[in-house]
């Protein structure tokens, strides 16, 4: 089959066109992949940062967004059957640890990713455990069902933080921050400011939702926030840039008691004063880490069909799986926000 493979210590992925096609195992799913969305992740990959060097495995078959079609199944698979349209949760665990058998399988110890830890989805077909599909509703199409990963990343966040009538920072508007405005939007927030280097995503933050936009590098923007949310903050921090300016400038504009939910990836370890943003605050800090397995999958589901989320804007690019190259430098360069390759 075809696929994109982390063939290097380095910078990059290489087109493999003859890799071999993944064969089920019983109680596993193969799934012919037609569309791939790229997100941070593949970023760090493609860049191969610090953190990728110490976390990814060369040798892999990189990627974790997809929709596709079931081509077959495993001898011991119940609940389905080739022919059905689905996606899949990417965090897989035996389900056999704390974690799991208490509602958060997402952060289970044993967890192995696909497209980091295991063969992932940039190839012609992937293999999950049966436990890990989801079915996609006919209403909603292949464009948005290849980018349901990351949107649920937004919807965690968002749930987790619990914004409705609530007011609302979202420091970087990459991706998920964007998707996190139109789902804040949708679950309720009364405001939602968001900040961003880039003036063409701080403008489409507005468009999605968000009441003021701001360059961070302005640094009067804090004490405008502050002063219009009684002085005191705002009551949510969504943090999903993985900046360590960011980070500090939020927890300014996070009010005493407030909540912080973090989903940015930090390429390295960072300085912060936790004495100030965090203890003497007395906020509340939440680690986001994927998404609840499946409790946000159907949060989603219902605010899709819904009609509330304004995804279109957000999913700007695709390209065919062999120009990968021009797909990441789209993406890594701006000009693109949320790029899909088509594989099948």
């Amino acid at each position: 089959m075809r696929a994109l493979v982390k063939h290097h210590s380095g910078p990059g992925l290489k087109f493999d066109a003859d890799r071999p096609k993944p064969i089920p195992g019983a109680r596993d799913v193969l799934i012919r992949v037609t569309k791939v969305g790229i997100c941070g992740t593949d970023r760090h990959i493609w860049e191969w940062d610090e953190w990728a060097a110490g976390r990814i495995p060369v040798g892999i078959v990189t990627g974790h967004e997809f929709v596709g079609v079931i081509e077959a199944v495993g001898s011991a698979v119940t609940n389905y059957a080739p022919g059905v349209r689905v996606s899949a949760e990417g965090h897989v665990t035996a389900g056999k640890d704390f974690n799991s058998r208490t509602g958060n399988a997402h952060i289970a110890s044993d967890t192995r990713i696909i497209g980091i830890d295991r063969d992932g989805c940039f190839a012609e077909y992937v293999v999950v455990p049966e436990e890990n599909v989801w079915p996609v509703h006919p209403s909603i199409p292949d464009r948005v069902a290849a980018v349901l990963d990351p949107l649920g990343n937004a919807v965690h966040t968002v749930m987790a933080a619990g914004v409705s009538a609530k007011s609302v920072l979202v420091t970087g508007t990459g991706i998920i921050g964007l998707m996190s405005i139109t789902v804040a939007k949708a679950a309720g927030a009364s405001r939602i400011f968001a900040t961003d280097l880039d003036p063409r995503r701080r403008a489409l933050a507005k468009k999605l939702g968000a009441t003021e936009v701001f360059d961070p590098r302005e640094s009067a923007w804090i004490d405008e926030v502050r002063r219009a949310c009684r002085g005191e903050g705002v009551d949510v921090l969504l943090e999903m840039s993985g900046a360590s300016a960011a980070m500090e400038q939020g927890f300014g504009a996070l009010r005493n008691g407030g909540v912080a939910a973090l989903l940015g990836l930090f390429g390295r370890p960072l300085t912060f004063d936790f004495n100030r943003h965090v203890i003497f605050k007395g906020c509340t800090v939440l680690g986001i880490n994927g998404r609840k397995m499946f409790e946000t999958w159907y949060q989603m589901e219902e605010l899709l069909l819904s009609g509330r989320l304004e995804l279109e804007e957000i999913v700007t690019h695709e390209f065919p799986l062999e120009e990968f190259e021009r797909a990441h430098e789209t993406m890594i360069s701006g000009e693109g926000i949320k790029v899909v390759m088509a594989v099948g």
